[in-house]
């Protein structure tokens, strides 16, 4: 077994302290996403997507690696093939934790856009609308992100490394959203083993081939280890 590809939701992140859609009490629930993460949201008040995006990228800035960011690290760094990692996940912290190997599918917090001309550059800590674009100086500044209806980014390179993958593993994802829910079922079609990882298996029986339940920061350096062990290293 060489190539493994490992996608990664909001579950891997969360004992870092970044909340997920369904948390009953964090920063997702103090406002409306029809609002703060749809480019309609975005046209009707920029203002109010910039000030949530700010609380978020200070969130992250805040946060830490936990211990599954490094076991998927430690992976692609001894592993004797090859490890992509796929993330749903915003923040930088697979990055930080030394993942390098790397596909951001719904963007980057660290990242600004510019909606008018489609430069990209390094996001400041705190954005907002007037910020001007370096490339067209248009006041057209938007978070990195891709938001509800728009098309995740290098969907044709993600479906390429998946159809090469020998081992698909699901880390900390409902796997309810598309495309990225999908992905496992390109997997099996291509022929390669599935592994899940997560709090609570997928209300899709038979798409795996192994499920594991636990904690990201319990579950994951666990499976690295075995991983890692069954190749003498």
């Amino acid at each position: 077994m060489e190539r493994i590809v490992i996608l990664t939701g909001a579950g891997v992140s969360a004992e870092s302290g970044l909340g997920t859609f369904r948390d009953t009490d964090g920063l997702w629930t103090r406002y409306d996403l029809e609002e703060v993460a749809t480019p309609e949201g975005f046209t009707r008040n920029p203002g109010l997507v910039h000030e949530f995006y700010n609380a978020r990228r200070a969130n992250t800035l805040a946060a830490t690696p936990n211990a599954a960011h490094v076991a998927l690290a430690r992976l692609e760094r001894d592993w004797p093939g090859e490890v992509v990692l796929v993330t749903q996940n915003v923040d930088d912290l697979h990055e930080r934790a030394g993942s390098t190997a790397l596909i951001h599918m719904h963007g980057v917090l660290t990242g600004a856009l510019c909606a008018a001309c489609g430069h990209r550059w390094p996001a400041p800590r705190a954005m907002n609308m007037s910020d001007l674009c370096p490339s067209c100086d248009r006041a057209a500044t938007r978070p990195d992100i891709v938001w509800f209806g728009e098309m995740p980014y290098q969907m044709d390179r993600i479906y390429d490394v998946v159809a090469r993958a020998d081992l698909f593993v699901s880390i900390g994802t409902s796997g309810e959203v598309y495309p990225a829910a999908g992905l496992v079922e390109e997997a099996r079609m291509a022929g390669a083993e599935t592994v899940e990882i997560n709090l609570e298996p997928t209300r899709r029986p038979g798409l795996f081939d192994e499920v594991i339940a636990g904690q990201a920061s319990r579950a994951v350096p666990a499976w690295v280890e075995r991983m890692i062990a069954s190749k003498g290293g």
